[in-house]
């Protein structure tokens, strides 16, 4: 409970920074829709471009918060951001633990992206043209969403019907995240530290051993079929090292289409984790723009 109050408070912060980059305005807003059946903890908000009628390209963001904390609030204002650029984005809750265990949360967003596909003309997304992203665990659940709807047996692994058909899932965009959960017990700081107790929180108190830790783990999982990616994390987040970097090399390795944005360890200023929100940051602002140009590309 400690870790979710520090997490909430700095993840509030964060949203205030982002405000001030949001557009001022010409935006189509649907918010705190209920997708599932936790109320407002399976809720989605939808922000889509200007007043025609036509559906778009579609972002579907997943929060992070290691799993223990945060809402579909804490990305509002880069969901609008990105709904600017010409995109339907959606941003959306899910379940937290310890309330919610594992993998309570992986069910709850691919339920999400059926509801979108379902109610696709409403909420103007373009079901041939979704992009799952995320950002420190809401990476994680991006990743294994990915390879729930590229792998059948990962799917059936992990007890999830996928919601997506593989080439309706064009890319995926990764900030900052967790993908092989056995490095966790190696990682440094406070940072590392607190990702262990969140664990302990999401898959029991035997978690390093747990069925949930290797199902996490979607370095071990992915194959050439994984969508094309963006993978990003800053110089100063101790994650970097141990979890993007090593996913990026193995998707490359597996000839995956990979777009990578990393930094030297000595960058000025020090990129802390998701420094993608923090746009006072010239590099945040260089992350957005890769970002926009990536959905572009894999969306056209």
């Amino acid at each position: 409970m400690l870790i979710r109050a520090i997490f909430e408070k700095s993840a509030r912060a964060t949203a205030a920074e982002m405000a001030a980059y949001e557009p001022a305005g010409g935006l189509r807003e649907t918010l705190d829709v209920v997708y599932g059946g936790a109320g407002a903890r399976t809720s989605l908000d939808v922000f889509s471009p200007g007043a025609d009628e036509d559906p778009r390209a579609t972002v579907v963001w997943i929060h992070g918060g290691a799993w223990i904390s945060g809402s579909k609030e804490d990305v509002r204002p880069y969901a609008r951001m990105l709904a600017a650029e010409g995109y339907t984005a959606v941003a959306v809750s899910y379940g937290v633990a310890p309330e919610s265990p594992y993998p309570s949360a992986l069910a709850q967003v691919n339920a999400a992206l059926g509801f979108l596909v379902a109610r696709a003309r409403e909420f103007r997304v373009d079901p041939a043209r979704i992009v799952l992203a995320g950002d420190s665990a809401g990476a994680n659940l991006a990743s294994q969403l990915a390879v729930v709807t590229t792998r059948p047996d990962y799917a059936r692994e992990v007890g999830v019907r996928p919601a997506l058909q593989p080439e309706q899932l064009r890319g995926v965009v990764l900030n900052c995240g967790i993908y092989d959960v056995s490095d966790i017990p190696r990682a440094p700081g406070v940072t590392g530290w607190g990702f262990r107790i969140a664990l302990r929180a999401y898959l029991g108190r035997g978690w390093q051993d747990s069925q949930g830790d290797r199902r996490m783990s979607t370095v071990d999982w992915v194959d050439e079929n994984f969508p094309r990616a963006w993978i990003s994390g800053g110089n100063g987040d101790t994650l970097t090292a141990g979890q993007s970097r090593p996913f990026a090399a193995r998707l490359e390795r597996l000839g995956v289409d990979v777009t990578t944005l990393f930094y030297p360890g000595d960058h000025v200023p020090s990129l802390p984790h998701e420094y993608q929100f923090h746009l006072d940051f010239e590099d945040a602002r260089r992350a957005f723009d890769s970002t926009v140009a990536f959905l572009n590309r894999v969306t056209r």
